[in-house]
């Protein structure tokens, strides 16, 4: 069992660049991002130590690397050669404008062999752990997260996973005991034909029949959907006026790993997931959240059985 610590694996991580406006002055704000940085920061927000597996390297990742050293997080980054991912957005008129990005460059085998053997360690040590994507497919192969999964589950480490496309495939195929993925996610993967909840319940079936124990598919606005020990639930969510959707996903998984850290139950780990990812919605800032916040909001969820899988 975990003792309250999470490793996410963060492969390829960001530094973020966005232009605000306060008053009448435009402000810049430096931090790093990408997928596992905002599931790390919430997991510590609710209470949950992390240790984050991660690479960096270039004049990016000299910039990016002191940034990554956030509080309750233990960091074990790999030094990469070449350049990590960027990018710059604008939210000055109030909606996020993209300047100009880049994903980072693909990771070498020495560096690949150096980030697998202690993200697999750490994973190990911690007894959750969490798989996150890169801002771009080429950054890293879907072989290194199937491995990855399979090493990790043989040796007794839950493993969630928050992938879509063929790095999810890879997975599935190891076994995971969570995925986290959205309805747009799986209209894209062609997994479900339209956002329709037939459709979506037809495709968690499917993901649970593949590999993945406990999937939670979320759904913008409309609330979530769940397969846990082989029942469908319908997630109703909180209501709350949205600032930024971005990043309620990412705060859903966060939640999820969170609770399982602790010892707590699924049930109990897919309310806390949805409530994080809700209140998420309410804040500028991907992949955060107060805990006592998010501990009224789940609560305030409810789980509504729908179909037994067959």
């Amino acid at each position: 069992m975990s003792d309250g610590r999470v490793m996410v694996f963060a492969p390829a991580p960001q530094l973020t660049v966005t232009i605000e406006q306060h008053h009448d002055e435009p402000e810049l704000h430096v931090h790093p991002g990408g997928q596992g940085i905002w599931q790390t920061r919430m997991i510590t927000s609710l209470g949950a130590q992390v240790t984050l597996c991660a690479a960096a390297g270039g004049e990016v990742g000299r910039v990016l690397s002191p940034l990554l050293q956030l509080p309750g997080v233990t960091l074990r980054l790999v030094m990469r050669e070449h350049g990590s991912g960027w990018y710059v957005h604008d939210r000055r008129g109030g909606t996020r404008q993209e300047i100009a990005e880049r994903p980072g460059s693909p990771l070498s085998r020495h560096e690949l062999d150096e980030l697998y053997n202690l993200t697999l360690a750490e994973g190990l040590r911690a007894g959750i752990a969490v798989l996150s994507g890169p801002a771009h497919p080429s950054v890293i192969k879907p072989e290194v997260y199937g491995r990855l999964a399979a090493d990790l589950r043989a040796n007794g480490c839950q493993v969630i996973a928050d992938l879509c496309s063929r790095h999810l495939r890879a997975v599935l195929e190891a076994g995971i005991s969570v995925l986290k993925i959205s309805h747009e996610e799986l209209i894209a993967d062609g997994t479900a034909p339209d956002g329709s909840t037939g459709s979506l319940v037809k495709a968690l079936l499917k993901l649970h029949d593949d590999g993945a124990e406990t999937v939670l598919v979320s759904r913008a606005d409309e609330g979530a959907l769940a397969l846990i020990e082989g029942d469908v639930y319908a997630v109703a969510l909180p209501r709350l006026t949205p600032a930024e959707h971005r990043g309620a996903g990412d705060s859903m998984t966060a939640g999820v790993a969170a609770v399982l850290a602790h010892g707590g139950p699924m049930e109990e780990a897919v309310r806390t997931g949805a409530a994080a990812g809700a209140l998420n919605v309410t804040r500028h800032g991907l992949g955060t959240g107060h805990v006592d916040a998010v501990r009224v909001l789940t609560e305030r969820v409810q789980l509504t059985p729908m179909k037994k899988a067959s």
